[in-house]
């Protein structure tokens, strides 16, 4: 079960992810961009570290560069979520959709040049909807937090075998998600 109390702390945390699994601006970089340290999980601020030290070690050209050679050439780092699992067949129509309907629920309008299951969109939808004190939001969020999972599952394992600079910040994601489920009873988390 999902614990909404600490995915709503973490809200300012999607909204750095969002920035960063999209395309470098000039101010994804930003020191400012870093600041959302103080809402951290302990073990996802390591591999953020990690992502800040690669990313500012390249000029914003480079990093452009290895943003496009990453997601854009790289059919199996797809940041489009349900596409390791069903590519473009039939399923994954009915999934985008299903996915609209969920962000429209939460009052957040989907640009019409975005499929829903593109990664940033699914980080913004979680900084900007309004779901916390909405009573759907359980069954809603298990569907979208289990496809991020899934295919951010499929997204790193693709990453660690080309060493990507991009590893960490996937790895951040998770951990954040992982941070962001209740315990069942009677176990230590």
């Amino acid at each position: 079960m999902i614990d909404f109390r600490r995915l709503a702390e973490y809200k300012d945390l999607f909204k750095f992810f969002s920035m960063h699994f999209d395309y470098p601006e000039k101010l994804t970089y930003h020191p400012e961009s870093f600041a959302v340290r103080g809402v951290l999980p302990e073990a996802a601020g390591r591999h953020i570290d990690e992502y800040e030290r690669n990313v500012m070690a390249l000029s914003l050209d480079e990093n452009r560069e290895e943003y496009i050679h990453t997601f854009d050439f790289e059919k199996k780092n797809s940041l489009f979520m349900t596409y390791a699992n069903f590519e473009d067949g039939k399923e994954r129509g009915q999934m985008l959709a299903k996915l609209k309907v969920l962000y429209e629920m939460f009052g957040l309008e989907m640009p019409d040049n975005e499929l829903s299951d593109y990664l940033p969109l699914m980080c913004e939808f979680i900084y900007a909807g309004d779901w916390e004190n909405d009573d759907r939001k359980e069954d809603s969020f298990s569907l979208l937090i289990g496809v991020i999972e899934d295919g951010s599952y499929h997204l790193l394992k693709s990453l660690e075998k080309q060493e990507s600079h991009y590893t960490p910040l996937v790895r951040a994601l998770r951990e954040t998600f992982k941070q962001c489920m209740r315990q069942p009873a009677g176990e230590q988390g």
